[in-house]
């Protein structure tokens, strides 16, 4: 009688040891920083490529439909259809063939969330810098993949002054 009370003490202790080892349920999976870095290098290139092409659909990809964006000098643009109009207006007033490389500074990212803050370059057509700033973007995981759901953009060329 006291080895099978010996053996249910040792199962009810082992028990609770595992239990105790293991995630609770509904708690997120580890995040792949390096892949979620890769990822949103990916998408910044695909924007990139969108506007040097002039393709406003590839450029709004990047959004999500309830997208806010706090673009330089200009208002908030609210959805990803203002967004893509306000993007289809510049590129079709654009006659300088200006395009514009964006590089992740740092990642930071819990959950379904991510953050990104990074730094653009714009370069006229002979390769000389016309400009340079930093953003930060905001994401969340939808349907498997990272989509933008706010931005906003600096740029840290100083002001031309006004006469």
């Amino acid at each position: 009688m006291r080895n099978k009370f010996h053996l249910a003490v040792l199962f009810a202790i082992s028990a609770l040891f595992f239990s105790a080892c293991t995630a609770p349920a509904g708690e997120a999976k580890a995040i792949d920083m390096e892949k979620a870095k890769a990822d949103i290098q990916a998408m910044e290139d695909a924007y990139a490529a969108g506007e040097k092409a002039k393709d406003t659909s590839a450029v709004a990809a990047y959004y999500s439909d309830d997208v806010i964006s706090y673009n330089r000098n200009e208002e908030p643009a609210f959805g990803k259809a203002a967004i893509q109009a306000r993007i289809a207006d510049r590129l079709a007033k654009d006659t300088t063939g200006n395009y514009s490389t964006y590089k992740i500074v740092d990642i930071f990212a819990e959950g379904n969330m991510l953050v990104e803050i990074s730094s653009w370059t714009m370069f006229n057509l002979s390769g000389t810098e016309v400009d340079h700033g930093h953003y930060m973007s905001y994401f969340q995981l939808r349907d498997g993949k990272y989509a933008c759901v706010r931005d906003m953009s600096v740029s840290s060329t100083p002001a031309k002054p006004s006469m």
